[in-house]
């Protein structure tokens, strides 16, 4: 390929970049990571969410691209990611990222943030395992796993 007015800079990569409807590129690259990964049965994917550092625009006064990933520790491979709204968290943008996924007979781990009921209830219904992170943000919880943990070492009975 011949540019004759030489590489073009980084200025006019972003501003191509931005004319990408995220929409419109999510649903390509899905429709793609299907064709690569056929059969997940059995996989772990672990799923978590990254604030993309520089990702803000002081002068819009945008805060920075909080995003939630589904990661096929096998393949190596993102499954699935979405944005996280500005005015939400990770909690509620979890449910969502399943909806995308077909885990039937899958392990999904996520940490404690995703700790939730109602996430657990999701993973259930599609079909698939969990196992989820669990400290002190969830105090009752948190004490009940700890007392059977030290009924169970003190009767012997966790490591028969």
């Amino acid at each position: 390929m011949v540019l004759p007015y030489g590489i073009p800079s980084d200025d006019t990569f972003r501003r191509v970049f931005e004319f990408i409807d995220p929409e419109a590129l999510n649903r390509c690259f899905f429709r793609w990571v299907e064709t690569l990964v056929t059969r997940t049965g059995g996989a772990i994917i672990p799923i978590d969410g990254k604030t993309i550092r520089g990702s803000y625009d002081r002068n819009q006064g945008k805060s920075a691209l909080h995003v939630i990933t589904a990661w096929s520790a096998e393949q190596r491979l993102v499954l699935a990611q979405m944005k996280v709204d500005d005015k939400s968290n990770e909690i509620t943008a979890i449910p969502a990222l399943l909806e995308l996924l077909d885990i039937t007979d899958c392990i999904i781990t996520i940490d404690a943030m995703g700790t939730q009921t109602e996430i657990a209830q999701k993973i259930i219904d599609k079909k698939g395992h969990y196992v989820l992170s669990l400290k002190a943000n969830h105090p009752t919880l948190y004490a009940q796993v700890r007392e059977w943990f030290e009924q169970a070492l003190g009767a012997s009975v966790f490591w028969a």
